[in-house]
């Protein structure tokens, strides 16, 4: 795989970076003890300026070129924070936090990140600015919405930005892109049904809520078999139901239904909010019971401009020889607030056969850290060449 030399070098220093962040990993905004690594890090590096707190915990750095006749500012992400599961890998690196670990590779991102941020403070073989944008709560606490509205890519006049993630299953160092919609805006529901509990003998004198409940998760399921064009994606999946009853013998006076929606557009995102409420509404009036429905939007579909994902995919063609076509996914990427601001796009890097992100058995191949580094590096000496 041609791969920078540099980063070839620098793989064991990288990945004892990995590997002391896999040990102590830190949830959503609390990583505290990351960013500080992150920003000390940086200060070795020479980068040129260091900002902390963007985005509560998030770090900023910013690497000058050797010339800015271009007048070019590219932001490269990448996320932080680990996830409330207790690893079971066996590692002698495993984490020393129970019930925390870094289950989705964002220790890996980060290292790859520091790895390209260390080679473009010593070469600057570049003509204008990158900054490299280290994020906190990725995993469902809107990171980098947070940044966002902190004003990062205005206060550093961002003009393109770049995100990666790894991939199990691919093999390690080989790319994946795709253009336009990428990963689903995934919402979130919460559902109280209201009925008239009593005796389990006596059912003529309730409004069973169990049994509204149970039309109702049969009903939403018509929106993606009668609602949805059979060409758009959507998921809508309920994830719990809870009675208020414990009792065998107890018809419960209520029903709590949770769970999930997840997108491609912002069509089929409107359409899906309109027809669970109305099918909530209306099958538990239909019964003689009241539902109270609440509809959380999370994040956006995560989309891919045309031109940036054109050059990334070339770009990783350099590195590995090919870039394959993506699959869609269903799972979200809070990427997608930068995507929004700013034109951009965001690669997948296979992690080899590994076990799946967010399961307690997975680690992050450190042997895809040369393509990742090489690939960020890249970004940024093609961009902007140097003048």
């Amino acid at each position: 795989m041609p791969v920078k030399n540099r980063f070839a070098e620098l793989l064991p220093e990288i990945t004892a970076w990995r590997r002391d962040l896999h040990e102590n990993p830190e949830i959503l905004f609390e990583t505290h003890r990351t960013s500080a690594v992150v920003a000390e890090k940086l200060k070795e590096f020479g980068c040129d300026e260091i900002v902390t707190g963007i985005g509560r915990t998030g770090v900023v750095g910013v690497i000058k070129g050797k010339t800015d006749t271009s007048g070019k500012v590219i932001g490269l992400r990448a996320d932080m924070d680990a996830l409330p599961i207790h690893e079971q890998t066996g590692l002698d690196y495993k984490s020393k936090t129970d019930g925390a670990m870094h289950a989705c590779g964002h220790d890996g991102h980060t290292a790859m990140l520091l790895g390209a941020a260390k080679y473009l403070s010593e070469t600057r073989n570049f003509d204008g600015t990158v900054v490299v944008i280290f994020q906190p709560a990725e995993e469902g606490g809107g990171g980098g919405r947070e940044m966002c509205e902190d004003g990062m890519m205005d206060k550093w006049n961002i003009q393109e930005v770049y995100g990666m993630h790894n991939w199990p299953g691919h093999e390690v160092g080989a790319f994946s892109i795709r253009p336009g919609a990428f990963f689903a805006a995934t919402d979130q529901f919460d559902v109280t049904i209201e009925g008239q509990g009593g005796h389990a003998a006596k059912p003529h004198q309730t409004v069973d809520s169990v049994v509204v409940a149970a039309q109702v998760v049969t009903a939403l399921q018509t929106i993606a078999s009668r609602n949805a064009d059979p060409v758009d994606q959507i998921v809508v999946s309920v994830t719990s139901i809870e009675s208020s009853s414990k009792a065998f013998n107890v018809i419960a006076q209520r029903v709590q239904i949770k769970g999930t929606v997840r997108t491609m557009s912002k069509e089929m995102r409107a359409l899906a909010e309109e027809r669970l409420t109305a099918i909530c509404e209306g099958t538990a009036a239909t019964l003689g019971a009241k539902a109270d429905v609440t509809y959380y939007h999370g994040y956006p579909c995560m989309v891919n401009h045309d031109d940036q994902t054109a050059f990334a995919a070339d770009v990783a063609k350099s590195i590995s020889g090919d870039c394959t076509e993506a699959p869609l996914v269903m799972g979200g990427e809070d990427f997608a607030y930068m995507l929004e601001e700013r034109p951009g796009a965001y690669i997948l890097v296979g992690n080899g056969d590994s076990a799946d992100v967010h399961n307690p058995h997975y680690n992050f191949n450190d042997d895809a850290i040369p393509a990742g580094c090489s690939w960020w590096a890249e970004i940024v000496e093609k961009r902007m060449p140097a003048a």
